[in-house]
């Protein structure tokens, strides 16, 4: 827990003198994304608090914000705790993945395309493969995927599926096997951009749907399997 209150503390600047609840759950969020947060930890009101500085009452009101999400669940006596996910719901994120990236994708218009961020993502995930980083390989991938959705060029469609992927990063943490499921996504990764970069967009499509598919079949098979070994919050 130190290391991601340490984490936090640098967070505290990015809330300026206007510091609101908004700002605290964008900036939890985006530690959850990041993997900062695993399923079940359990977040101290004056842990977090205090390393970001902002009081009791603006942070109670990010949790709820959290909890509408459902990233954070309140247990009643125990306190707030990062979400475990079921298998309805790793099923239900993929299924919103595929609506909208698929979109996203298929509505791109003519090329060229603004792919640089993209770009940037798989090189991102290039670096965490080299040094055998297989959590930031998983934060890699969320990124290509976010920078995916952002080609968009829709805040509201931004704004929905940044909740969605901290979902699929409480996911992650249920694989045994980091290397074994995030690996074959980064040369999949790049045969999408490199689709994109030649202005396929029906190709890039079809990747994207056979990837999520193939997905989603690992995440479910992990899940069944280890649904029964932990408790589910």
């Amino acid at each position: 827990m130190a290391e991601q209150l340490a984490g936090l503390a640098d967070d505290r600047a990015l809330l300026g003198r206007t510091s609101t609840a908004e700002r605290v759950s964008d900036i939890l969020r985006s530690r959850i994304a990041d993997g900062y947060f695993p399923p079940g930890t359990r977040l101290s009101e004056d842990s977090i608090g205090g390393a970001l500085g902002v009081s009791r009452n603006t942070l109670r009101e990010a949790f709820r914000l959290l909890t509408h999400e459902r990233l954070l669940v309140h247990e009643l006596n125990r306190g707030v705790f990062v979400r475990v996910l079921t298998v309805e719901d790793v099923e239900d994120i993929y299924r919103t993945r595929s609506l909208v990236e698929c979109a996203v994708v298929r509505g791109l218009g003519d090329p060229p395309y603004r792919l640089r961020e993209l770009a940037s993502a798989v090189a991102e995930g290039d670096a965490a493969a080299a040094g055998n980083d297989w959590k930031a390989m998983g934060t890699a991938n969320i990124h290509f995927h976010q920078e995916l959705v952002a080609l968009a060029g829709s805040e509201r469609t931004d704004e929905l599926m940044r909740s969605v992927f901290a979902e699929l990063r409480l996911a992650f943490h249920v694989v045994d096997d980091p290397r074994r499921l995030h690996e074959p996504y980064l040369a999949r990764n790049r045969r999408i951009l490199q689709a994109l970069q030649a202005g396929d967009r029906r190709g890039a499509e079809e990747l994207l749907q056979t990837y999520l598919a193939d997905s989603l079949a690992r995440m479910v098979e992990v899940y069944r399997r280890r649904v029964g070994e932990e408790p589910v919050r």
